[in-house]
């Protein structure tokens, strides 16, 4: 979840704080979020389909869009129309995936290759706002056709980018391993994986190519709560995120090309406190970079609802009492007033399998390194921390005070164009700096 649907859910909730749960005094109403400075120059109105379109602009600095695409595709979207976002994106995506087919058929091998690319990131952003509903047949349809193509895409790369299965408990997660060459030499390799709302085949865009670049084998995966997982059979996010790391390490251990002195680990967003969680009980670990990095997930939903730190334990009861009526109502309120907060606890609810959204919020406080966790951290460890994340406000700063290992805190700027959630569309600036960094610790 982004810092700009949190801060429109804060503006949505705020009102309710006086009687979210019951305390001796009423809280103080919270501080409206600063607005920019001007308004975005498309869908100015609409925070979250606003920051979805720079997530797909910033999708072009390593082949997942085309800036014309993207500009065309989002001036032909109602702001806040579910529908029309899905069809449009929808609509391109199998524009180019029948194009590519047509290619590649006639033998134009990179052709297709880029065209199945952007077809398949096209795909995963039209399904993005439907999860209030989980039987929408558009969320299968175009799930399985995002990963259809984004297969075809990753079969006509020079050094073909593997799809791979990973064993986990009763059953296996979806990845991919992108090999600098087909040699078998042992090289250094980057396990990374993506957070609330991504998925494997985006995590092409978002670090796994730039790997591949400077001489990484890179292993992508959706943990359970993630894409494919998610998708497939419905596996929800866990808390303990070792139980998935682990198997993954397990399974990187067996490739040949794997470096078993040299594997890193990086987690992204709602990863930046999953990849922290694995690495303090996975030891094989030789690195870790949490990006952007995050102490307590549950904190920012404690900060959109407005509750002071003194609060905290009040909230937190009324979040996992039996029965909140009142909270019950004002959190369905929300919903309603505000588009930007149905998706994201509706969203929510569909990955964690929480039932309601009081149960949705609860289940974020599961999700934390506190109490010790990041002091077992022992690899050198990169967190990443951007201006103008305000979802994750202080939590970068938070988890590297926590760290008792060799760390690194690592800050992008508006100044510098990387100031947004994750570096949205500063990516070769932000990844070039981490893989620095990443080249310089393994060293």
């Amino acid at each position: 979840m982004d810092r700009r649907t949190l801060l429109e859910l804060g503006a949505s909730l705020a009102a309710m704080a006086t009687s979210t749960f019951a305390v001796a005094q009423p809280l103080p109403p919270a501080a409206a979020p600063n607005p920019p400075a001007a308004k975005p120059p498309l869908f100015p109105d609409d925070v979250q389909f606003w920051y979805e379109t720079q997530r797909a602009f910033g999708a072009a600095e390593y082949g997942g869009s085309l800036f014309g695409e993207v500009l065309t595709t989002a001036g032909r979207i109602k702001a806040g129309d579910y529908d029309s976002w899905y069809n449009e994106w929808n609509a391109i995506a199998d524009r180019l995936a029948k194009e590519a087919a047509d290619q590649l058929a006639r033998g134009h091998r990179v052709s297709a290759r880029d065209n199945f690319l952007r077809a398949s990131n096209y795909y995963w952003l039209s399904e993005f706002f439907l999860h209030g509903d989980a039987k929408d047949p558009r969320i299968a349809r175009a799930y399985k056709l995002s990963v259809d193509s984004y297969k075809q895409s990753a079969a006509l790369y020079d050094q073909p980018i593997r799809p791979v299965e990973i064993p986990y408990e009763n059953t296996t997660l979806p990845g991919y391993l992108h090999l600098v060459d087909d040699t078998g030499r042992p090289r250094p390799t980057l396990i990374m994986h993506t957070g609330f709302d991504g998925s494997a085949e985006e995590m092409h865009t978002f670090g796994a190519r730039a790997g591949v670049e400077r001489g990484y084998n890179v292993l992508t995966f959706d943990g359970p709560g993630q894409y494919g997982p998610l998708h497939r059979e419905g596996l929800v996010f866990r808390p303990d995120w070792e139980k998935v790391v682990t198997p993954v390490v397990d399974f990187a251990l067996k490739q040949p090309a794997v470096d078993p002195k040299k594997i890193a680990l990086m987690g992204l967003s709602m990863g930046g406190v999953l990849a922290p969680r694995a690495a303090a009980f996975e030891k094989r670990l030789a690195a870790l970079i949490a990006n952007d990095g995050v102490y307590d997930y549950a904190d920012a939903h404690r900060a959109a609802a407005a509750v002071p730190p003194e609060k905290h334990a009040e909230f937190d009861e009324a979040l996992r009492a039996k029965d909140a009526p009142e909270l019950d109502l004002k959190l369905e309120a929300a919903m309603k007033a505000s588009p930007t907060a149905r998706w994201a606890i509706n969203h929510g609810m569909f990955a964690t399998g929480a039932k309601s959204p009081r149960a949705y919020f609860a289940k974020t406080l599961e999700f934390n390194v506190k109490d010790g966790v990041a002091e077992k951290i022992s690899c050198p460890t990169l967190v990443m921390e951007a201006e103008n994340d305000l979802f994750f406000k202080g939590q970068p700063q938070l988890l590297f005070d926590h760290l008792t290992c060799r760390k690194t805190i690592m800050r992008f700027t508006n100044a510098e164009s990387a100031g947004a959630h994750c570096q949205v569309g500063a990516s070769r600036l932000a990844f070039a700096r981490m893989f620095d960094w990443l080249d310089e610790t393994l060293a």
